[in-house]
């Protein structure tokens, strides 16, 4: 099957599982999820979704989310999108609906509506949504980071071997030119994210990088261009949006094509000049010191607790705030130093996985799960492994954890013995981290060190899981083959089943794909025993 219609048909395939196109009220993705919201939830068939191929698990969030892995949900998005709008042209006018079906309708859109309601209220607090406006403003710049990245990386290697020096500046100028102007689209996305018009915050933050400002003084300082970065581009296009959100009130709007668009730049502009790009300055500076810091002085020790407490600041949604201090340390250093020691958790969970597989030899479905998610868990997609094996389990999730904490403790000690491992891009993890990795040290060096952090991950986390991650009663329960037993025939000829099969811990048997969870980060069809607390 071409890849077209095979995109086509994963698409074809979600669309009436989550309820038709006129249950979906938007559309997005982000590296490995298909992020949808939906007007009824109930609507929804969860496990229909993850029992599709393509499917490695679901999310119910502030938004519906399909785990498709990456490279394929940029893929299926288009599609998935273009079968939307072609039902919707040929759904039938409201008039033609009769009307009792409107009545049933509504009851079915008000019984979804307190369900997503309740969701989303146990979710929704402050302090969360802030972070999911930051994810979304920095989001969308990963591919281009990815991309810049990995260009950087190979023009690196080709001037240490001193290869093809007429192409080199070319392609340094293609890894560098997004990163000089990376400010800009901080910009444009914030001021869009919160409301403003996306190229006035734009125009905001193009003040930090312009090189003009290196003939202004402020606070008895010459600024120079950059100064504050992807923090004081932040804040400009954020004060952006209230200057303008203000003069939409009160100019007049025969006046307000002129007056607006100018007084949101000077007024936002001259507060970045003379305030924020300073105030900004400092505190990138200061993020920068302190990682520095952190990892020379506490090595092993801080390693082992960024990466042991990695995968729960996951699932708690807090992970989001490291998004601007990655993208802050990318622009001032070249490269972040803590993703690698933080995708060590990625390596946690894989060696976690296979313990559970080695540990639970009679249950088909769980080890089908395993089987079917493990390449995209080496490749640092951990939601199939996290979300279908180890999270419904429990004790093996923090088991999972320590792993990560042993393998970013190595990584750390190397960091404090001054070997510096870093990553020019935020998003890939686990092998697909290699192409983006660089240091102080040349490639080898790093690479080598990075690779030994992964190995001590899976080793930690295998080990880990083995041993302590199963009591007696997890492995009574769970150690038993999830197959249907042979059936007898009753003088009836009606079937029954020999005994009635254990209660499944992953997806159903033929799923072959991991399996999603609820909101608060559980399989909703899980039986009591896998609640983590009761473990």
């Amino acid at each position: 099957m071409a890849t077209e219609d095979k995109n086509r048909a994963t698409a074809a395939a979600i669309l009436p599982l989550v309820g038709g196109a006129a249950n979906v009220a938007s559309i997005a993705h982000c590296m490995t999820r298909l992020r949808l919201g939906l007007h009824d939830r109930s609507l929804v068939d969860d496990e229909a979704l993850k029992a599709l191929p393509a499917v490695m698990g679901v999310v119910d969030d502030d938004t519906y989310q399909i785990v498709l892995g990456p490279g394929t949900v940029a893929r299926v998005t288009p599609e998935f999108e273009q079968l939307v709008d072609e039902a919707r042209e040929a759904a039938p006018a409201p008039g033609d609906t009769p009307a009792v079906t409107a009545v049933s309708a509504e009851e079915l859109a008000a019984q979804g509506a307190a369900i997503k309601a309740q969701r989303k209220a146990k979710n929704a607090t402050p302090f969360k949504l802030f972070l999911r406006r930051i994810a979304n403003i920095f989001v969308p710049l990963i591919p281009a980071l990815i991309g810049c990245g990995i260009i950087a990386g190979l023009n690196g290697l080709l001037v240490n071997l001193e290869w093809l020096p007429a192409v080199t500046p070319a392609l340094a100028a293609m890894a560098s030119g997004f990163m000089a102007l990376i400010a800009v689209f901080v910009g444009y996305n914030t001021a869009k994210e919160f409301g403003g018009t996306p190229i006035l915050g734009g125009a905001v933050a193009a003040i930090i990088v312009f090189p003009g400002v290196a003939n202004i003084d402020a606070f008895g300082q010459t600024l120079s261009p950059g100064q504050g970065g992807v923090l004081g581009a932040l804040g400009a296009a954020v004060l952006a949006v209230y200057v303008e959100k203000w003069c939409r009130r009160w100019v007049p709007e025969a006046l307000d094509v002129l007056v607006t668009p100018t007084l949101t730049v000077l007024i936002s502009g001259l507060v970045t000049i003379f305030g924020l790009m300073y105030v900004a300055g400092e505190v990138s500076s200061a993020i920068g010191t302190f990682a520095d810091w952190l990892l020379s002085n506490g090595g092993a020790g801080a390693g082992f607790v960024l990466g042991g407490l990695f995968l729960p600041l996951v699932m708690l949604g807090l992970h989001q705030a490291l998004i601007p201090i990655h993208t802050t340390l990318i622009e001032q250093q070249g490269y972040t130093v803590l993703l690698p020691i933080l995708a060590m958790a990625g390596a946690g969970q894989v060696g976690a996985a296979v313990a559970v597989y080695f540990r639970l030899p009679r249950n088909e479905s769980i080890r089908r799960t395993i089987k079917s998610a493990l390449p995209a868990g080496l490749l640092g997609v951990g939601e199939p492994l996290i979300y279908g094996v180890s999270l419904p389990l429990g004790r093996p999730f923090v088991t999972a954890c320590f792993g990560g904490a042993f393998g970013a403790g190595f990584v750390g000690l190397f960091n404090q013995l001054g070997d510096t491992v870093g990553s020019t891009a935020i998003g890939p993890s686990g092998w697909a981290l290699f192409p983006l990795l660089d240091g102080n040290h040349g490639l080898g060096s790093t690479i080598a060190i990075y690779a030994g952090g992964l190995l001590v991950g899976y080793v930690a986390g295998f080990v880990a899981t083995y041993f302590f991650g199963f009591g007696k009663d997890l492995l009574a329960e769970f150690n038993v083959s999830q197959e249907p037993a042979p059936s007898t025939v009753a003088a009836t000829g009606n079937v029954h089943p020999a005994t009635p099969p254990a209660a499944p811990a992953g997806p159903g048997p033929g799923s072959g794909s991991g399996s999603g969870s609820g909101s608060d980060g559980t399989d909703p069809g899980a039986s009591p025993a896998k609640d983590p607390a009761r473990v």
